[in-house]
This record gives structure tokens, sequence and C-alpha cells, in this order.
């Protein structure tokens, strides 16, 4: 039995949709755990490129059972256009796909208030996706959510429905001066859901249990990453669920003593979209070669992502809060051709030198980034899956992340295709604590 937990340890992007298809071969189960529609995995192997925002990207393999856990917010429409897209590919799912009945449902009424509060926040705009993830979180906390187990009794689905458009279409007139909803067409729309989606939902928590049980391999898959966290990351320009591993407990109703390993997805630089604090990001020729050689636009929102030096007074934290056994390091390959290279190894702000994560966004927002200095490679990288056949200059690089960091390196992407990858030693073999 193994359980492995995969998480991004910077601001999501990291490439965490092409690690947990490469590892979801070994797996029997893989399991979504928190995060929704705002979220995309992109995968690309012999039958194409597919890019996932909700379903797990192991589902492209044969006899793998999928799985959406209580944790994830749920767009049914949009989940159903993922099936459908599925099959239009000849990849059949059929019962080797399941949802959490205690999952919550984004309605349309979150998505309006999601567009309608981002767009009235101005210049202090947080950079939301507008999938009503943030609002249907809220919902939930406030105990007037819709699960996906309600759409399955049409008396109950009503009269949530009722009961909450009566404070939401006032909410929505009175302070955003934007149009209501109707309860007959969203019980229309979200019954018809429900009946599509019946086959697939189920007990999780009970499913996993029995999963365990028989001794089957579970690999748990986040969405966003570390810092992104609303807990952990860099509030508020953060996500509204625990993307840190923790939320994979939490976000699936598995005790944490099940869990046998956690892995880091780390890019060999950094990222990150939309707002919010960026220590080392570059705004010149070599962040604009970085954003141009990874491809760094986001799989949901095509947003150009914000790219600097490789930070590890961020990966550190992610480390520290997730209780990382080990990483995966992606988009070596980008790097190639860089003279030199720079690693953030600590901030500097007010006289006052931080090698830990400041929690103060005024820190973040302000400090200097403190750089150490490496020689780059000018040969190509790309494709290669030996760490003999790397660079000495990359080999000394990623050395010196492993030593920082104090995690070991497990993989090593150097492409965006599922075999260009150096695997020095599978994560779910969960035998190296």
């Amino acid at each position: 039995m193994a359980a492995l937990v995969v998480v991004g340890s910077q601001w999501g992007d990291e490439g965490k949709g092409k690690i947990v298809d490469l590892l979801a071969k070994d797996a029997d189960v893989i399991v979504r755990y928190q995060g929704g529609s705002n979220a995309g995995h992109t995968v690309i192997n012999d039958k194409g490129t597919f890019v996932f925002h909700l379903i797990p990207s192991g589902v492209l393999y044969r006899g793998k059972l999928c799985v959406l856990g209580n944790g994830v917010a749920i767009d049914p429409g949009g989940l159903l256009g993922e099936l459908d897209g599925l099959k239009k590919n000849g990849i059949a799912v059929g019962k080797r796909f399941l949802i959490c009945q205690r999952a919550h449902v984004i309605m349309p009424y979150h998505k309006a208030i999601d567009k309608a509060a981002e767009q009235a926040k101005g210049a202090r705009r947080i950079g939301t996706t507008g999938r009503g993830i943030g609002p249907a979180y809220v919902d939930k906390m406030a105990r007037v959510g819709i699960r996906m187990g309600d759409l399955l009794n049409p008396d109950v689905l009503k009269q949530k429905i009722q009961e909450n458009l009566v404070e939401i279409n006032a909410f929505l007139r009175k302070i955003y001066n934007a149009k209501g909803f109707t309860v007959q067409s969203i019980f229309k729309e979200y019954q018809a859901y429900g009946e599509r989606l019946r086959p697939h939902i189920a007990d999780v928590p009970l499913v996993l249990d029995k999963a365990f049980g028989r001794g089957q391999r579970i690999l748990f898959e986040g969405a966003q990453g570390t810092h992104l966290d609303v807990d952990f990351g860099t509030y508020p320009y953060v996500t509204s669920s625990s993307s840190c591993s923790g939320g994979a407990c939490t976000g699936s109703g598995v005790g944490p003593t099940k869990i046998s390993a956690v892995l880091g997805v780390t890019k060999a630089y950094t990222t990150r979209v939309g707002g919010g604090p960026f220590p080392t990001e570059l705004h010149d020729e070599i962040g604009e070669r970085l954003m141009q050689r990874g491809n760094e636009f986001g799989a949901t929102t095509g947003r150009m992502r914000r790219c600097g030096w490789l930070d590890m007074v961020l990966l550190r934290y992610a480390v520290r809060v997730n209780g990382l056994t080990s990483l995966a390091i992606t988009k070596l390959d980008v790097l190639d051709g860089c003279e030199e290279l720079n690693i953030c190894t600590g901030y500097r702000y007010e006289g006052k030198l931080y090698r830990e994560m400041p929690a103060d966004l005024k820190v973040l927002q302000e400090c200097r980034p403190i750089y150490e200095r490496w020689t780059g490679w000018m040969e190509d990288t790309t494709g290669l899956t030996s760490y003999r056949a790397l660079p000495s200059a990359a080999k000394r690089y990623l050395a010196r992340v492993e030593e920082l960091s104090t995690c070991p390196i497990d993989m090593i992407s150097t492409g965006s295709k599922r075999d260009e990858t150096i695997v020095i030693r599978n994560p779910l073999d969960c035998s190296r604590k």
C-alpha cells in the first residue's frame, strides 16, 4: 500500500499535470482533493494534447479509478463537457470516474458574484478567473451550499435554490446592479446535470477506505500551489481552498496516518499568474525569454505568466508546510542557453535579512531578493531521460537546489511530453522516509 500526495510548491502552474500523468501509470486510484475549474492540467501523449480542469489526468490510463473528493468545487456543466470531450476522443470513462456526494456545486450565481466583485475592486483585483470558485466556498462555510448529492433529490435541490436566491438576487441587484436569477431556470438545468452525473456520484471516503484495505496505490493531486493556499499562501492573493498537502486529508476523507509521502513539484525557475507579490520577478529580456521558451500561458485562462528566478525562500517554506519528502523539477530545459543563472536565497527589507518566508505582505511586496550566481549551460537538455547525460553545470544547479531546500530530487522534467523525464527514484515507491 502507498499513498502519495502531489502538490505544487510555488504559485501553481508547476507542471503537476504531467507529473501526475506519469505517476498514474503505477497507481490504482487518482484523487483530486481541492480547487475547481479555475485550475488547468495539460497532458501531452501519443493520443494528443488534453487540458483537464476537473477530471484527474490519470483518466487517460485504462483501468485507473479517478475520483473528485469532497474538497473540490464542481462546475457540473464544465465537468460534463470534459467527459464528452474524452468520449469524443475515444476514451471510455464508465464506472472508473467517481464524484464525492459531499462535494459542493458551483451555481450560476456564484459565477455572477465572482465576476461582479472582481470588477468592482478595480486596482485591488486579485486576478480571479471568474469561475465562481470563491463564492462557492463562501456558501460552503456559510452552510448554505448545494452539494452533489442534492442534485439527485429534486425536492431538496429546488428548496435550496429557492432559499438561496432570496438573498442572492437582492445582493446582486443592490450591491452590483446586476441581474438576478429565477428558481425554475436554475432548477431545470441542475436537475438535468444531476441525472447525467448520477452514475458517478458516490460515497468517496468509503470507496477510498476499501481501496486502502485492498492494498492499492493511491495518488492524490492538488490544484494551484502552496503559495496560493488560503491559509499558508500570499494572502489575500490566494485561492479559496487548501492547496497544501493537508488538504488531501480534509478534501478526500482520508486520515493523515494513511499518507506515505508528499512530492513537491517546482519549476526550475518561478512563475505566477495574476496579482500579488513576486520577489524574484524579472521585467527584462530574461523574463521575456523564460516566458516564450516556457510557453508560459495559463491552461485555463490563456493569461501570460509572470516569470522570475528560482526562489528558495518559497521552496523551503513549501518543504516545511507540506512535509515534502521529495521534489520533481520541471522545465529544466527552459534554462538551456542561459549563460548565468540566479538562485534567490533570502530577502532584505529595511535592513533586515529574511531567510524564511515572511507572512507580512508588505515585506514580500517591497523586499529585495538576495541572489547566488551560478554558471548556466549552453547544451540542449530537451528530452533527456538520464541524469548522467545532463550537463555538469545543470547537475551543479540541481545539487544546490537539493542542498538549499533540504529535500531530495526524485524527478526532472526535460520537456512537455510524458517520456521527456528523468526518473531518479519513483516517488510512489514511498520506501524512503
